[in-house]
C-alpha cells in the first residue's frame, strides 16, 4: 500500500489545477506528507539570442517574471487552510514543463505526483493533458490524475 512521503503538484494557476492541489493537501493531511507545489514558467527563454546568451535586462524581466509567478503560487497555496498545517514547499522553474516535473521528482525523491489531467497552458488545454500524459509516461512514482 502506498504510504506518500513526499507529494509534487504541478499547476498552472487553472481551475483543474486547483482541484489537484486539494486532493494532495488531503492525502498528506491523512499521511503527514510534505507538498511540493511547483510551477512552470515557459519551455525557453525568449529573450535568448541566437549565441545563447541573454542581455541583462531581460535577466532582469526574467527575475520579475519568477518573484511574481512564486508569489502568486503563494497566494494560491493559502487559498487552502490544510495548508498552514502541513509542510508545503514552493517552486517556480523554467524550461519544459513535464521535463522539470520529472527531474523534482527525481531530486526531491517524491512518491506521489498529484496532477490535474486538463490544463491551461498551451495547446495542451485542446489536447487534453499534454503535460499530464508525459508525466505519466515518464514518472517513476505513481501518479494521481485529477479531473
Amino acid at each position: 500500500m502506498l504510504t506518500p512521503t513526499k507529494i509534487l503538484v504541478p499547476t498552472d494557476f487553472s481551475r483543474y489545477s486547483d482541484k489537484a492541489l486539494r486532493q494532495a493537501f488531503d492525502i498528506a493531511m491523512q499521511y503527514k506528507a510534505q507538498v511540493y507545489v511547483v510551477h512552470a514558467l515557459h519551455e525557453k527563454n525568449p529573450y535568448d539570442t541566437s549565441d545563447g546568451s541573454i542581455p541583462s535586462y531581460h535577466e532582469d524581466i526574467e527575475k520579475q517574471l519568477i518573484e511574481r509567478a512564486r508569489k502568486k503560487l503563494q497566494e494560491e497555496v493559502d487559498k487552502f487552510p490544510q495548508a498552514k498545517a502541513l509542510n508545503v514547499f514552493v517552486d517556480v522553474v523554467n524550461g519544459n514543463t513535464a521535463e522539470a516535473i520529472l527531474e523534482i521528482e527525481k531530486s526531491k525523491g517524491i512518491d506521489l505526483i498529484v496532477i490535474a489531467f486538463l490544463g491551461r497552458s498551451g495547446i495542451a488545454k485542446y489536447l487534453i493533458g499534454g503535460v499530464a500524459r508525459n508525466v505519466l509516461k515518464g514518472a517513476q512514482c505513481p501518479v494521481l490524475l485529477t479531473k
